[in-house]
């Protein structure tokens, strides 16, 4: 008897099939949470349907998630239920995957993953609409034909929908003629989305005829696209071979089924003018361009054309990754070396990587481009997991240029200088033969550094660990770290001795006045991320260099990012040594990477380019892997040097950063995760230590650092590690994956 009521209770008790469901919410928390299902979209409610939600008192935007809610579960008398489904497309299974994938990759939460791709909130409140009108096929009898009103008639008797004002206009009346017009029932009404349709690429156009070498590399990039399928393509190609033009191919081959979308991604979407020229005249139309500098209309259209299927061609930063493709068909990681594609704030991951991941589940083949590639994708396609495509010549007539150090030991520049004689001289040169020239230092404003001469001051950062720098274009100080900024000072801060403050090193500014000084009739300008801050200004300053209107242009590594300038045949490095400083774990790489880069903007067309290095260490081998041309060997020796020690990509490294506002508190759980880490083979953990920058906006920084065998399945290991210790409040711990940057 006790049995059979017992029996009856669960039955009562038990919960209706289909009445919970879960929801992702672009938020920290540790999973999805449960809601009940309402009577009216219990047949529309699947996983991946955008949702409107309630949560403390408001409304937020979530998507139905497959597995269960985390924490305790419920009773759904406790739950609230969905309020309303989204008018956009549901998310498709692999992006949902992949937002799982990254989660659990980069130990973030889910929901930090889907606020990157629910990064537009515009898109989920509707599309504005506005009024137009049309002409009636018959205009009612009795309506009054004024001369203005017949003017408006004529104006739309071509049948395209046009504004009040815009109708009036080409009419010469008044807005309110048109109105009195539809009034009358002389025109329609419609209301239009300001969200026009993106046109369509023209599959009918030819790219340009391409070399034996690229056609080999463009096939087996084609054929992959058509036979569908995750394939992962190293195009491996000097500065100048075309590698562009053969992606293109690819690009190509997936547009011809309907319906299919593609993705670039670029490491600075500002510098790409002269790509989306190439582009438009390969496909006849401008692709969708996304990044952070666009305004909120133009992403709310973007996001709502990708997630429908109508945006075709998308090129963007690292965050195009999780825009919602509806077919994503393609993709290529351009100058996939490049850090940059690196995020280093909220969720810590590297693009290049997760491109390789989306597509993999979006079951497409990704082209990984680069002229110099990272070690990570070497190895891997030494490994065999990447196919390799090499194109080692330069596209027509143009050859790789010749490159020569100058020792500055030998030939020093005059004091106060920074550009050595022999420099000079070659400018010299240049300039008289009506070439361009290009000065590449990597570092922005005037000067790193002031100081007093009086007392030593040196002017730092009230809220980080670092030296003001000299912007002197602007008269002033700034910080590069959190963008703490003040006027110039008369007197020292410290001793007040007027006249005594005075710039160490050299930046850009600093250089562009000795320029002006030494070739006074020279049309010169700065290209830095100070100078050129929108994808409208770079393209302004990049067509003045391709058009011939400046002579020397001195530029930071903006410079370096593939642009063609016919006439630029003279590259000078001002300090070759700069990136070589410092115990980053790449630097070597690095500084070979982005000289090389710097390098190919010499003599890419049919006059032969010159490079000059000017270095203090002539003999590094960095330097000398650029002067011999033999990069091979160079990266070679650095495989061989970081397996040794089993450094990645042999290895695994993890980064664990520290902050918090109070010092004591930040070392004190730091010492806590060192007495609570982990015993295991293969696995070493150093810190808690003072970060390089030890304070970045008024927050005091340690790190530690795991790093481990290869085998090691870091994530698990480091989860629970850093969840056994409870930071104090104010604390932040925060967890790099496969860090890049170690300050």
């Amino acid at each position: 008897m006790a049995q059979a009521q017992l029996f009856e209770e669960k039955e009562m008790t038990a919960e209706p099939e289909g009445r919970r469901i879960s929801v992702l919410l672009p938020l920290p928390l540790a999973g999805p949470l449960d809601y009940t299902v309402p009577d009216d979209l219990k047949d529309r409610l699947y996983p991946g349907a955008v949702v409107e939600v309630p949560l403390s008192g408001r409304k937020t935007i979530g998507v139905v998630w497959a597995g269960k809610a985390a924490g305790k579960k419920l009773p759904l008398a406790k739950l609230k239920p969905v309020e309303r489904i989204i008018d956009v497309p549901p998310f498709r299974e692999d992006l949902m995957r992949f937002v799982d994938w990254v989660s659990a990759y980069t130990l973030s939460s889910q929901g930090a993953v889907l606020r990157m791709c629910l990064s537009v909130p515009a898109a989920f409140q509707g599309v504005p609409v506005k009024r137009h009108y049309v002409a009636v096929a018959d205009v009612p009898e009795g309506i009054r034909i004024t001369p203005a009103r017949a003017a408006v008639l004529k104006v739309l008797a071509d049948g395209k929908p046009r504004m009040a004002p815009e109708a009036a206009s080409l009419a010469g009346v008044s807005d309110s003629v048109v109105r009195s017009l539809a009034d009358a029932g002389a025109l329609a009404a419609l209301d239009i989305s300001v969200d026009l349709p993106y046109p369509q690429p023209d599959m009918s156009l030819e790219g340009p005829k391409l070399s034996d070498e690229q056609t080999v590399a463009a096939e087996a990039i084609r054929e992959a696209v058509w036979e569908g399928g995750f394939k992962p393509f190293l195009l491996d190609g000097i500065t100048g071979s075309g590698k562009t033009e053969v992606y293109f191919e690819g690009l190509a081959e997936a547009l011809r089924e309907k319906g299919t979308q593609v993705l670039v991604l670029v490491p600075e979407i500002a510098l790409t003018s002269q790509w989306l020229e190439r582009f438009e005249a390969r496909f006849g139309v401008e692709p969708i361009v996304w990044h952070s500098e666009i305004g909120q209309a133009e992403r709310r259209r973007a996001w709502r054309a990708v997630a429908s299927g109508d945006a075709r061609v998308v090129v963007g930063a690292r965050s195009a990754l999780f825009l919602p493709f509806r077919n994503l068909a393609f993709i290529t990681v351009d100058e996939e070396h490049d850090p940059s594609f690196k995020q280093e704030e909220g969720v810590l991951y590297h693009a290049r990587d997760m491109a390789v991941v989306r597509a993999m589940l979006a079951e497409c083949p990704v082209v990984l481009a680069s002229a110099t590639p990272s070690l990570e994708t070497q190895v891997n396609a030494d490994e065999g997991k990447y196919t390799v495509l090499k194109l080692r010549e330069r596209h027509g007539v143009a050859v790789l240029p010749e490159m020569r150090a100058v020792d500055m030991r030998a030939e020093p520049p005059e004091s106060g200088t920074w550009l050595s004689p022999v420099l000079v001289r070659e400018i010299e040169e240049n300039l008289g033969a009506g070439e361009q020239v290009m000065l590449f230092l990597n570092r922005r404003g005037y000067a790193p550094l002031t100081l007093c001469r009086t007392c030593g001051h040196r002017i730092e950062c009230p809220s980080c660990s670092a030296w003001l720098v000299e912007h002197r274009f602007r008269q002033e100080l700034q910080c590069h770290h959190c963008g703490h900024m003040e006027p110039i000072p008369e007197a020292c801060p410290t001793c007040d001795s007027k006249e005594s403050l005075v710039a160490c090193g050299p930046g850009v500014e600093r250089l562009f006045e000795e320029v002006n000084h030494r070739f006074p009739n020279a049309r010169t300008s700065v290209m830095t991320s100070d100078t050129v801050q929108s994808p409208s200004e770079t393209a302004k300053v990049v067509k003045e260099i391709a058009g011939g209107h400046l002579d020397i242009v001195i530029g930071t590594q903006i410079v370096t990012k593939g642009y063609h300038f016919p006439n630029l045949t003279l590259v000078g490095v001002v300090d070759a040594d700069l990136g070589l400083r410092g115990g980053d774990l790449r630097a070597g790489e690095r500084t070979y990477q982005q000289l090389v880069q710097v390098a190919g903007r010499a003599g890419r067309a049919e006059k032969p380019g010159k490079v000059l290095l000017q270095s203090y260490e002539p003999e590094h081998p960095v330097v000398q892997a650029l002067l011999t041309g033999d990069g091979d060997a160079f990266m070679a020796a650095e495989k061989t040097a970081r397996a040794q020690y089993h450094m990645p990509p042999f290895g695994k490294l993890v980064g664990v950063i520290l902050s918090g506002p109070d010092m004591a508190e930040v070392l004190e759980v730091g010492r806590a995760l060192a007495k609570a880490a982990p015993v295991e083979h293969g696995v070493d953990i150093v810190g808690p230590a003072p970060a390089p920058m030890a304070r970045i906006r008024g927050q005091h920084r340690f790190r530690m650092l795991l790093h481990a065998k290869k085998h090691v399945k870091v994530q698990k290991l480091v989860r629970d590690w850093v969840l056994s210790v409870k930071p104090k409040s104010g604390v932040r711990i925060k967890v790099d994956i496969d860090p890049y940057s170690f300050m």
